[in-house]
């Protein structure tokens, strides 16, 4: 592709993103940039955290993944389900059926702006401090590594050939994020991260469907040659050893999903936005049927571009990361490819950016700063300083990623997360096993129905 062309559809892009923060965020104050002041609708809700959920790792990282893997991730991917349950369910249900499934429920009950506020209830406020100092950190690396891929496909197609450093490309990648999320916040996020996903799904069918062409497969023929490949087993189940053993992805997916979603400010504080617990649980349910459907999509694009290199003869690259972006830019298909990947791209990145870049100045704010106890004349100003803050420090992780990580950007989202949303699981699993009404002591193990030993129950969410 040519600089130009990048260049043009950059700008094209960012001015349509510009164009819905300004109607989104007129009267924007704090409630409306943490949580939306509580009027988003459900099902915009929930097609825009498709993107969220996704971000450029899976756009990338998961089609190069399969040459290594296969289709082993759609096996975590169906433990998302029973995760999302745990954090969509009502507590309306009979008690048999709820036990720990009231995440949401429970953050709704309490009205809270950041959920670790309900920590601070139950444990008091060192605990709070520490769940929120988890997420910050958690977020803020987990968002670099996803900003990472964006900065790097930039520099390699764009910045590269103006002799532009790769710390001036960082910089631009996130001015874009600060720019039309630094007055509207959440408000405005649902918005965008809606028109970003369609963006990323609609580039990844479009390629899928021409490098079917090349292939001369039409779409029945694409899933049947897919399905024929040595790329597409899904069940591991014979070597329980094995680390892609069928019951350590599916449980592994399901506590990915409760630690990575429901304990998470970012993926949660859009479902804050909705406009009660009703819909909030529409949207959980929509988004993570739908969510499965799409990773599956994007598996099948992974086969497919291995296929295509080994039928036109194309060196794989050392990274499978770089296979993807070789293929759709390097000239091998037509180059509208070439433009949906490099739009895919971004807003498959920046649909997980800016909502993360929300959420820490949100939890920053909320949980570190305590700004509903500042006087109101100040909380404005010092919100839009902590997104200054946080936009620099997500440059300045990004640029640390780069000399640290050697492995698959998936790779190393996963393994950070399991040290930094570990520790908030925990935590959680603590909150959920207090003293019985009688005094007496509960089991500690989940759900969080428990019965002591005095036969007195408790329930604690």
């Amino acid at each position: 592709m040519s600089p130009g062309l990048v260049v043009a559809v950059l700008a094209s892009y960012f001015l349509l993103l510009t164009f819905i923060a300004r109607l989104t965020s007129r009267g924007a104050g704090n409630e409306a940039f943490f949580i939306g002041e509580r009027r988003s609708p459900w099902y915009v809700v929930a097609f825009g955290m498709i993107g969220a959920s996704l971000s450029g790792v899976t756009f990338i990282s998961v089609p190069g993944w399969v040459g290594e893997s296969q289709f082993s991730y759609f096996q975590m991917v169906l433990g998302y389900l029973p995760g999302y349950a745990v954090i969509a369910l009502s507590q309306q249900l009979p008690m048999q059926l709820t036990s720990a499934l009231v995440l949401m429920p429970l953050y709704y009950r309490l009205q809270l702006t950041s959920i670790y506020g309900y920590l601070g209830q139950r444990f008091g406020p060192a605990s709070y401090r520490t769940g929120a100092g988890f997420f910050l950190l958690s977020r803020s690396i987990g968002s670099a590594a996803r900003l990472y891929l964006v900065a790097l496909v930039l520099q390699v197609t764009l910045f590269d050939a103006w002799g532009v450093p790769f710390a001036a490309t960082v910089a631009v990648t996130i001015a874009f994020i600060w720019t039309y999320t630094h007055k509207g916040g959440i408000k405005t996020i649902i918005w965008t991260d809606t028109l970003q996903t369609a963006f990323m799904i609609g580039a990844a069918v479009l390629t899928a469907l021409l490098i079917g062409r090349e292939l001369g497969l039409g779409p029945a023929g694409i899933w049947e040659r897919v399905g024929e490949s040595g790329y597409a087993k899904v069940l591991f189940t014979a070597d329980p050893d094995h680390p892609r053993f069928f019951w350590k992805q599916f449980l592994a997916g399901m506590f990915i999903a409760i630690a990575m979603t429901g304990l998470d400010q970012d993926m949660m504080q859009k479902n804050l936005s909705c406009r009660n617990i009703r819909e909030a649980q529409k949207n959980m349910f929509s988004f993570s049927a739908v969510l499965v459907v799409v990773n599956l999509l994007f598996l099948a694009l992974g086969a497919l571009l291995f296929l295509f290199a080994e039928e036109k003869g194309i060196a794989l690259p050392e990274r499978s990361d770089e296979l993807f972006p070789l293929i759709a830019t390097g000239g091998h298909l037509p180059a509208v490819v070439g433009v949906m990947f490099l739009l895919g791209l971004i807003a498959a990145a920046y649909s997980s950016a800016d909502s993360a870049l929300t959420a820490l100045t949100t939890s920053f704010c909320v949980d570190i700063l305590d700004i509903a106890k500042r006087p109101e004349a100040t909380r404005e100003g010092l919100r839009r300083r902590v997104h200054v803050g946080m936009s620099v420090a997500l440059a300045v992780i990004i640029l640390i990623f780069r000399e640290w990580n050697d492995a698959s950007v998936i790779s190393a989202v996963f393994t950070i997360a399991g040290y930094t949303y570990g520790p908030l699981l925990g935590l959680t699993r603590s909150a959920c096993s207090p003293a019985g009404r009688c005094g007496t002591p509960v089991f500690r193990s989940w759900p969080c129905w428990h019965r002591c030993s005095r036969g007195c129950s408790t329930r604690t969410a």
